[in-house]
C-alpha cells in the first residue's frame, strides 16, 4: 500500500495557497466516497526535450529566430535558470545522472550502452515512497532495467535498451556503424513522417490520456509525477511541412563561430573524424537547411508543451501542478564547425531549465551555474522529503534559488564524459565565470565566459593562463582540484573493463535466438472503454469529465449515476 501522505513531512508548498487535491478538486466539502485529505501534495509535470540547445532559444537569446511562443510564455511565469548544464553531453549518461543525482563515473554511466544498477535510487523511487504515482512517457535511454522506480511506463523507448551501442576505446580510430555521420546534414529537409514523429506523437497521446484518466479518478487519486520525454529536436534534421513552413520567410542565420579544422582543439578534431565530418565542406545552403529543420523541430516541441499545458488547464490540474522543463544536452548545429553534442561548448552542454509554480515561486531569472543533477534533490524538497543521508548525492537542491535566496544556493557544475569521440575521461568544472575542461589525452582548457561567451579564447592555449597572475592562479587551482577529484588512470581502466565485458556479452546475445530487453508497455483493450465486467462506478467515472446532472450543469463530483455513454449504446 502507498504510505499515508499525512504521515510525511509537509511539502514547503503546502499552506501557501488554498488546498487542492492532486486532481484539482477542492480539498474541503463532501464528495462521493469520502472527504479529501487536507494535506494533498502538488503534482509534478516534468517535460524533457532531447538535444535542445539553450543558447538557441529566445528565452535565453533575444535574437533567436526560433519560434517558441508556449515556451516563452512558460518562461515568463517560471524561475528560469540561465546557466544550467547537463552532467554529461550524451543522452544516456546525462539522463542516468539526472534521475539519480549522481555523476556518471559514480554509477558507471560511461556511454549510451551502459546500464546502471537497479539498486541506485532515482527521483522516481523517492517520490514513490512519498505517495506519488511515478509515470514515464517517452525516452529515457535505459539499458537493462526499463523502469528504475517508475511505477508506470506508458511507452517503449525510441532507442535500444541493450549493449548494441558500446563504445570501443581499444580501437579509437575505428568508426562504429551506429556513430553519428553527415547524413543528417546532407539529407536535411521536409518529411511526411519519421521515426521521431511516430514516437513523439505516441508519447503525446499517452501523456494527455494519462492526465484525462487521472482527473476522472476523483479526489482520492494519488498525486502524480509525470515525466514526458520527447525525442525532438534530436537529429535527423527533418520535420513535417507545417513546421518547415514556419521559417519560409526567415533568412536562417549561419553559425557565428567558424574554426578551420586544422585549428580545432584535439577533442574537436576527433569529433569531426568520429562523426565522419572531417572531409565534408557543407555549403551555406546545406547548413541553413539543417538549421531550419532543427528550428522547425524545436517549434514542434513548443507545440507539444502547449498541448500538455492546455490539457492540464482544461482538467483543472494546473493550479496544483509544478511544471519542470529541461533537456539532456544541446546541439552544436554547425557552431565551430561541429554538429551534435559530445563536448562542453555552450551549445552542446548548456540546457534549458524552467521550474514554474507561480503561487509559490515568483518568476525570476537565476544566473548561478546549476545542473540537471540538481533535479532529484529539488523534487524531494518540493514534496517534503529528502534524499537518504546515508547514500551519496552529488546534486544539490535548487530550493534557495527558487525562493529568491541565491546567496544560500550553489554556483557550480561538475560534468564527466567517457563516450564516443574521446579516448580518455573528459571532465568539466563550471564555477562562477570560469569553465575548465580537462582530459589526459588532450590537456586542459580554460574559458572566461563573463568576457568570452562564444568561447573564442582558450586561456591555456593563448598563454594567458601562464602569463597573467590572476588567471594563472585560477587555472592552477582547477588543475589541483581535477587531480584531487578524479583518478584518471583508474577511471580509464574502469571504462575499458566495462566496454570489454559488454562487447563480449553483446556478441554472445546476438547469436542464436535473440531476446529483446526493450520495454513493451501494457495496452490491454479488454480493460478500456465500455466493458461488461468493469464495475458501473468505474464506467460512470470514465464516461465524462466534468460530470453533469440531467440539466447539463456541472456537479462538482466525478461519479454521477447514469452518465450518458457510460454503459449503454
Amino acid at each position: 500500500m502507498a504510505p499515508d501522505l499525512n504521515s510525511l513531512p509537509p511539502s514547503p508548498l503546502l499552506g501557501k495557497a488554498a488546498n487542492l487535491t492532486s486532481n484539482g478538486f477542492a480539498a474541503t466539502g463532501s464528495v462521493p466516497g469520502g472527504t479529501a485529505s487536507p494535506k494533498q501534495q502538488p503534482n509534478i509535470l516534468y517535460i524533457m526535450a532531447d538535444q535542445l540547445a539553450a543558447p538557441l532559444l529566445k528565452m535565453y537569446n533575444p535574437d533567436s529566430q526560433i519560434k517558441t511562443p508556449h515556451l516563452d510564455a512558460l518562461a515568463a511565469r517560471s524561475v528560469q535558470f540561465d546557466s544550467a548544464y547537463c552532467p554529461s553531453p550524451l543522452c544516456a549518461p546525462s539522463r542516468m545522472s539526472m534521475i539519480t543525482g549522481l555523476l556518471p563515473m559514480k554509477i558507471g554511466a560511461f556511454d549510451n550502452a551502459t546500464q546502471i544498477s537497479s539498486d541506485v535510487p532515482t527521483y522516481a523511487h523517492y517520490l514513490r515512497l512519498a505517495g506519488y504515482q511515478t509515470v514515464l512517457a517517452g525516452k529515457m535511454h535505459f539499458v537493462g532495467d526499463q523502469l528504475h522506480g517508475y511505477e508506470t511506463r506508458l511507452t517503449s523507448d525510441i532507442y535500444p535498451g541493450d549493449f548494441g551501442w558500446v563504445v570501443d576505446w581499444d580501437r579509437p580510430d575505428t568508426r562504429l556503424e551506429w556513430y553519428h555521420n553527415a547524413s543528417s546534414i546532407l539529407q536535411a529537409g521536409v518529411c511526411v513522417r519519421s521515426n521521431q514523429l511516430d514516437y513523439d506523437e505516441e508519447v503525446m497521446y499517452r501523456s494527455t490520456q494519462f492526465l484525462y484518466d487521472h482527473v476522472r479518478q476523483g479526489p482520492g487519486a494519488r498525486p502524480f509525477c509525470l515525466t514526458v520525454s520527447l525525442t525532438h529536436p534530436h537529429d535527423p534534421y527533418t520535420i513535417e511541412q507545417k513546421y518547415w513552413d514556419l521559417y519560409e520567410d526567415v533568412d536562417i542565420e549561419l553559425p557565428k563561430v567558424k574554426i578551420p579544422k586544422e585549428e580545432q582543439d584535439p577533442h574537436s578534431k576527433r569529433l569531426l573524424q568520429v562523426c565522419d565530418l572531417w572531409d565534408q565542406d557543407f555549403s551555406d545552403d546545406q547548413i541553413k537547411r539543417a538549421r531550419r529543420a532543427y528550428y522547425g523541430a524545436v517549434s514542434y516541441v513548443d507545440d507539444c508543451v502547449g498541448k500538455l499545458l492546455d490539457v492540464l488547464q482544461r482538467c483543472r490540474l494546473d493550479d496544483n501542478t509544478i511544471i519542470i522543463f529541461s533537456g539532456d544536452h544541446g546541439d552544436m548545429l554547425g557552431e565551430r564547425g561541429l554538429w551534435y553534442k559530445m563536448n562542453y561548448f555552450e551549445a552542446s552542454a548548456r540546457v534549458p531549465l524552467l521550474i514554474s509554480h507561480p503561487p509559490y515561486f515568483a518568476p525570476q531569472r537565476v544566473t548561478s551555474n546549476v545542473s540537471t543533477l540538481d533535479i532529484l534533490p529539488t523534487m524531494c524538497d518540493l514534496v517534503g522529503t529528502k534524499p537518504s543521508p546515508f547514500l551519496p548525492m552529488d546534486g544539490q537542491t535548487l530550493l534557495p534559488h527558487l525562493e529568491g535566496r541565491p546567496e544560500a544556493g550553489h554556483d557550480e557544475v561538475i560534468a564527466e564524459y567517457t563516450g564516443e569521440g574521446t579516448v580518455r575521461p573528459l571532465m568539466m568544472i563550471r564555477r562562477g565565470r570560469w569553465k575548465y575542461v580537462t582530459c589526459p589525452a588532450d590537456g586542459s582548457q580554460l574559458y572566461d565566459l563573463a568576457v568570452d561567451p562564444l568561447e573564442l579564447t582558450d586561456l591555456v592555449r593563448s598563454g594567458a593562463a601562464a602569463g597573467d597572475d590572476k588567471t594563472r592562479a585560477v587555472f592552477e587551482g582547477f588543475e589541483r582540484e581535477a587531480r584531487e577529484r578524479w583518478d584518471f588512470d583508474d577511471i580509464t581502466k574502469q571504462v575499458l573493463h566495462s566496454q570489454r565485458k559488454r562487447r563480449l556479452v553483446w556478441a554472445a546475445l546476438t547469436k542464436g535466438k535473440f531476446t529483446s530487453w526493450d520495454y513493451d508497455p501494457v495496452d490491454d483493450g479488454r480493460e478500456k472503454y465500455i466493458r461488461s465486467h468493469i464495475p458501473l462506478d468505474d464506467l460512470e467515472r470514465r464516461a465524462r469529465f466534468p460530470a453533469v446532472d440531467d440539466f447539463g450543469r456541472e456537479t462538482g463530483s466525478v461519479i454521477v449515476a447514469d452518465q450518458a455513454g457510460s454503459h449503454g449504446q
